[in-house]
């Protein structure tokens, strides 16, 4: 199977995302479609993973930013059965590598997937970083 990445919005599938989001991830399930829409309406870049012969969306990620020295990675994930094909990879290069950003700081907040997103230069905080806990206990 072979799949085509793009950072058009107006390519995104919501449906597909907000099935993902809402079932699936474990960090964001407490959000509701109005939230998920607003994140993505709010974006400062997302990228899609679609499949050539359906053009079905299997993969997305999305980042806020100032546009100018600091980016947030958010909501990446790849379907299940469309795991193993090297997408995430190559949603992260697109990203952060050869997108706008890459000369930018970047963060993210995750439980998994530590080794994909060190392959990218993310690492343990530095003694710069402070993080405030969300006040909605998640």
């Amino acid at each position: 199977m072979t799949y085509t990445l793009s950072d058009d919005p107006s390519r995104l599938q919501r449906d597909v995302i907000w099935s993902w989001l809402s079932a699936e991830a474990y960090w964001g399930r407490w959000r509701t479609r109005a939230d998920v829409d607003a994140q993505i309406d709010g974006a400062w870049r997302v990228v899609g993973a679609y499949r050539d012969d359906t053009g079905e969306l299997v993969g997305f990620a999305r980042a806020v930013s100032d546009g100018v020295a600091f980016a947030f990675l958010a909501d990446v994930f790849v379907i299940g059965e469309h795991r193993g094909h090297g997408l995430s990879k190559r949603m992260m290069r697109m990203m952060i590598d050869d997108g706008p950003g890459r000369d930018f700081r970047w963060m993210l907040v995750t439980d998994d997937a530590h080794g994909l997103y060190e392959q990218f230069g993310f690492a343990e905080p530095d003694r710069m970083v402070m993080v405030r806990a969300s006040r909605q206990g998640r």
